[in-house]
């Protein structure tokens, strides 16, 4: 975000705080959380410029898929072993700790498992192989040989564990867990460290004096610090949902053409589908626009019509996100190089409800004890500047 000469003109109050978190989507919220239960309880701020999980956050789908954003075998190929089964591990971790908000705040939730369907026979085939690196590494799944949903799918890997949340609600589970003030509608326009533990971040309501600060920015990363150029690349996604059905149209979550797109039923039976961007990355990379798209909407609903014949209600809404993407595909969990006293966490590569709060962890770790934070550290080979 930018902000005018008007909005804030530098004479805003000042605000001493401890520890100051940046973003109140899930990654954020998680954060403030994580200080709370090490001991920050008087004394962290979260500032958002819009509201609670009104990003990314709050426009995705609502999977709580395991596991990483490629296919197993390919993660292998492109990390390594090691690396795979820790991110792996890492999404497991995230998973136990949202189930966790979700009993204690009555998060809605619906555990009706996952899907991965191929979309042809060559998708099936790599299905084949992703299953068997799986059970190499005694991860339990199950494949399907065919069609579990009778809709012209080829094959699947379904993952029992999985379900579908209500994602606005488990943000804000988060953060009443962390019981840290939230400062809303507060753009920030520059952050400086001018001395050890003594950051100076300004926004349109204060000018902060922080012993540390957490970013949870993910794709709005690229607006705060030049760090960030070349290593998030702010990316749209598109969704629409129908009128409520009469009977449910599936009964887990799907996601299909190497994750591309995605479909689930609501709390309230509309079926939700989303993706499409991938015949138009030239229109949805790149940008920080959230905004639906023609050709990727027209794609959806022509998805919809192949894949769901049998859904005749009018679609009634439409919507987009802005992801954060990195090179390699992997999250970001680090200290700025000007500002070592300025952690960030970002990235998620749109799998934030997999892997958000395991990264907050790390990067609360970090922040607080210097901790490494592994596979998701910007030291890493994978991560080309």
């Amino acid at each position: 975000m930018t902000v005018s000469i008007w909005q804030a003109e530098g004479r805003e109050p000042i605000r001493e705080v401890d520890v100051l978190v940046v973003g109140a989507g899930l990654a954020g919220c998680a954060a403030a959380m994580f200080l709370h239960q090490a001991g920050h309880e008087d004394d962290v701020a979260v500032t958002e410029m819009r509201d609670v999980a009104l990003g990314a956050s709050g426009r995705n789908a609502g999977f709580m898929i395991t596991g990483l954003d490629l296919y197993y075998h390919h993660a292998v190929e492109k990390y390594g072993a090691d690396v795979t089964r820790e991110v792996y591990a890492l999404s497991e971790r995230t998973h136990a700790i949202w189930r966790g908000l979700i009993d204690k705040h009555g998060v809605r939730f619906n555990g009706i498992g996952s899907m991965l369907l191929a979309e042809s026979d060559a998708e099936a085939d790599e299905l084949r192989k992703a299953y068997a690196a799986m059970q190499a590494e005694g991860i339990s799944a199950i494949f399907h040989d065919g069609d579990p949903l009778g809709r012209g799918y080829c094959a699947a890997i379904e993952q029992p564990q999985d379900g579908a949340v209500q994602p606005v609600e488990l943000a804000r589970a988060a953060l009443t867990e962390s019981e840290a003030e939230l400062i809303d509608n507060n753009e920030i326009y520059s952050i400086a460290q001018i001395a050890p533990g003594k950051v100076i971040v300004q926004t349109r309501k204060y000018t902060f004096h922080a012993r540390k600060v957490l970013l949870a920015t993910n794709a709005y990363s690229v607006s705060l610090h030049p760090y960030f150029a070349g290593k998030i690349i702010p990316t749209r996604a598109q969704v629409m949902v129908t009128a409520p059905l009469a009977k449910p149209a599936l009964n887990t979550c799907g996601y299909s053409d190497y994750g591309f797109m995605y479909y689930r039923m609501t709390f309230d039976n509309r079926l939700l589908i989303g993706g499409g961007r991938k015949l138009y990355k030239d229109l949805e990379n790149d940008t920080l626009e959230d905004r639906v798209t023609t050709p990727v909407q027209s794609y959806i609903d022509a998805y919809m019509a192949r894949r769901f014949p049998d859904v005749k209600a009018p679609v009634e809404r439409r919507w987009a996100g802005i992801m954060g993407f990195t090179p390699d595909g992997l999250p970001l969990v680090g200290a700025l190089p000007d500002a070592p006293d300025v952690v960030f966490c970002a990235g998620f590569n749109g799998h934030g409800l997999a892997l958000a709060a395991a990264a907050a962890e790390r990067a609360v770790n970090l922040l607080l004890h210097g901790t490494h934070a592994g596979a998701f550290s910007p030291d890493r080979p994978t991560l080309k500047p």
